[in-house]
């Protein structure tokens, strides 16, 4: 009889923003599966968010909600400062958390295009600001951006929400060389056409597209939070300053 191996993220602390449904969901479950306390949080639906919780619990994992819109400063600093002190300290943040609407840009205002731009960049920026104290303290740890392929492609009607994604990767490029040396790394994954419960504001799925796919058909959140198991495990330690591409082959650049 041989013991049990140990969890490649046990004894971890992780925040995932966006993570009451979808991808964000997945990679919570992900995270608590391999060993890691999990954060979750989102800006609102508070239920979804405590199931989220409850099921990670039921597993035989650990996890908390935590309701806070990443876009306010005073919100993440409480959030993480909440997760440092109860759970110890924190070692991956997982952005997640990103708005997808489609709006043509002449009657798109400013104000919207301030809001996606506040929570998949502001919100990035943010987290990354308020946990990387956190994870020096704690010898290292991994950010992890959520992009998307539209922002390499382009995507109709939605300027303001590829903008925001390259300026992500951006941030993502900046920040991996600046926090190398305090063992954090910092990368971006851009998920190409995912099977998942889009929000009215997101508008229909392209019909045919899976036909585009060389692949043949839509990726599921487990592809996607099977990435960011990698980069936030141990095998991932010399991955930093990339944007990794699961698209089934949609777009073949880098």
């Amino acid at each position: 009889m041989t013991d049990e191996l140990p969890k490649p993220l046990a004894g971890k602390i992780a925040l995932v923003s966006g993570a009451a449904q979808n991808i964000g969901r997945a990679v919570a479950h992900g995270l608590a599966a391999d060993g890691a306390m999990v954060l979750v949080n989102g800006r609102s639906n508070a239920d979804a968010l405590e199931a989220v919780a409850a099921e990670i619990n039921d597993a035989g994992g650990h996890a908390m909600a935590h309701l806070a819109d990443v876009s306010d400063e005073n919100a993440v600093r409480g959030m993480t400062a909440r997760l440092a002190d109860e759970a110890g300290g924190i070692d991956i943040v997982v952005s997640n958390a990103g708005l997808r609407r489609q709006t043509p840009i002449m009657e798109m205002s400013y104000a919207e295009w301030r809001e996606i731009l506040s929570v998949a960049l502001d919100g990035a920026f943010l987290l990354a600001r308020y946990a990387t104290p956190h994870m020096k303290a704690r010898g290292g740890g991994a950010f992890i951006g959520m992009s998307g392929v539209s922002n390499h492609v382009g995507s109709l009607q939605r300027a303001h929400v590829n903008a925001s994604k390259a300026g992500l990767e951006g941030l993502v490029r900046g920040l991996a060389v600046e926090l190398a040396a305090d063992n954090i790394t910092v990368n971006a994954i851009a998920p190409g056409a995912i099977d998942t419960v889009r929000g009215a504001a997101a508008g229909a799925l392209p019909p045919g597209m899976a036909k585009k796919i060389p692949l043949g058909r839509r990726g599921t959140v487990d592809e996607i939070a099977a990435m960011v198991r990698h980069l936030a495990g141990p095998q991932g330690g010399y991955i930093t300053g990339q944007c990794i591409h699961i698209n089934g082959g949609i777009y073949l650049g880098h």
